[in-house]
């Protein structure tokens, strides 16, 4: 399985990773797209064959009775579901990390983040939280200018068989980092099924 924890800038993903990956070594392998794809371009097309790769990586744990968590990037499902390699893997899970636009806007603000971005942060948030319960909502955001070997059609078909497409909302606005992990620890042992105490 592959699990994918993501949302916009500031939402905590790499944060919460790097809380959680540990009590799950044994059964998890954990990364974000630089640990996979090497140094980062930044550009569409270089996030979808990152996003390539770790679903690749992700095949590869399958083989060993492992699953992969990809989480620290702001990866939309639909680039998972089109990855050339999606249909090796067994299944999807997608978490999203989100919070208010006053909360992300403080939090980009206090780490130093160009303000000139900001609204652009705040917009794909805006984006990500209507393509979770949507997938098919302005999907030419991920699409224009994006890699050719994308497999669009079929990330389409796959995200129309609602038992594909299972994602969760964690809205980490009033939670510390440790409540957020908490919360993500619960959803992991649900999909890989450990035993929830």
């Amino acid at each position: 399985m592959l699990l994918l924890i993501t949302g916009a800038s500031g939402m905590g993903k790499t944060t919460v990773r790097k809380m959680v990956e540990a009590q799950f070594a044994d059964r998890l392998e954990a990364a974000e797209l630089v640990e996979v794809a090497g140094p980062p371009e930044w550009s569409l097309r270089w996030r979808h064959q990152a996003v390539e790769k770790a679903v690749q990586r992700a095949v590869q744990a399958q083989r060993h009775g492992k699953h992969f968590l990809l989480c620290g990037d702001p990866v939309p499902p639909a680039e998972v579901y089109a990855a050339p390699s999606a249909d090796q893997l067994e299944s999807i899970a997608v978490c999203l990390l989100d919070a208010t636009e006053d909360s992300q806007r403080l939090r980009l603000t206090e780490r130093g983040d160009d303000p000139a971005l900001i609204p652009h942060h705040i917009a794909f948030a805006a984006w990500m939280r209507d393509h979770i319960t949507n997938p098919r909502h302005r999907l030419d955001v991920v699409r224009q200018g994006g890699w050719e070997k994308m497999q669009w059609e079929r990330s389409l078909a796959a995200m129309d068989q609602q038992q594909l497409w299972r994602s969760h909302r964690i809205d980490t606005t009033e939670l510390d980092p440790s409540e957020v992990a908490t919360l993500v620890t619960v959803w992991i042992r649900q999909h890989i099924g450990e035993h929830v105490a």
